[in-house]
């Protein structure tokens, strides 16, 4: 069960909204979070973040907004942040680029739901479940049916990739 699979979309302030309070109604509240999280310059997906609850490192296998990757995880004290940011600027490894996000996390129908604000980038919606390599394709398929039935339009891969890309080069001016 090591296989993220996940759909998500650009949603707007207002089906944001419209959202939290239909899954404050018909979900079950995991958690609210603020996390910031930094990606460094390697050949790998490789982060750091900080959240109201700990620190991690984790790195995701695959490439980015694919609807399957492999993820490592491994958790730390909430304070050990800047450690761990030292740890990586010291082995050579520069940041990338910096997320500032407000997170609304959801369990519906056995599937994590994530309800994001990212500042500079905009709201997203993220259906996730976490499956094995011979479910992943029926998981992602059910994913895709659960978003529509939310009345929520897929993004595209480009749109996602096109928006990402602005971001890395701007988040500085953007944040």
């Amino acid at each position: 069960m090591n296989i993220e699979t996940e759909i998500r979309s650009f949603i707007s302030k207002e089906k944001f909204d419209k959202l939290i309070d239909f899954f404050k109604k018909n979900a079950f509240l995991v958690k609210e979070d603020y996390q910031e999280t930094f990606y460094f310059d390697c050949d790998e997906d490789l982060r750091i973040q900080r959240n109201n609850f700990f620190s991690k490192i984790w790195m995701k296998k695959g490439k980015l907004h694919d609807n399957h990757r492999k993820e490592i995880e491994i958790k730390f004290d909430k304070d050990e942040f800047e450690n761990l940011e030292k740890l990586f600027l010291s082995l050579g490894y520069n940041i990338e680029i910096k997320w500032f996000r407000k997170r609304f996390e959801f369990k519906w129908d056995n599937i994590t739901v994530c309800l994001d604000y990212t500042k500079g980038y905009g709201y997203i919606i993220e259906l996730e479940k976490m499956c094995t390599e011979d479910t992943k394709e029926q998981e992602f398929e059910k994913l895709k049916y659960k978003l529509k039935s939310l009345d929520v339009k897929i993004t595209s891969k480009e749109e996602f990739n096109k928006k990402f890309l602005y971001y890395k080069e701007n988040w500085k001016s953007l944040v």
